[in-house]
């Protein structure tokens, strides 16, 4: 019967009919949000060139240090473990 192509005109038809009190505002909001979205990715390409220039072409090194497990049973006292009868999978709700 009726094509995509076919289907997608008479769609943006209607739409352009009963819409068009609205089109120029919805043309004028998408520019803004374009303008909005090139100039965020230019300042954050900007901070990642100045980062980079900080730092000099050496990779950044964090140090750390090594834990080793105890022997004892965990506390509360000791971050970063899960407790005892808790699942440390998060679960889904």
């Amino acid at each position: 019967m009726f094509g995509l192509s076919e289907l997608a005109v008479v769609l943006i038809v209607v739409i352009a009919v009963l819409a068009a009190k609205k089109l120029p505002e919805l043309a004028r909001s998408a520019g803004k949000s374009a303008r909005i979205l090139k100039a965020e990715a230019r300042a954050a390409k900007a901070d990642e060139k100045e980062e980079g220039s900080e730092t000099g072409s050496a990779p950044r090194v964090i140090r750390g240090e090594t834990v080793t497990p105890g022997t004892g049973t965990p506390t509360a006292a000791e971050p970063g473990r899960p407790d005892e009868g808790r699942s440390a999978q998060p679960r889904n709700i």
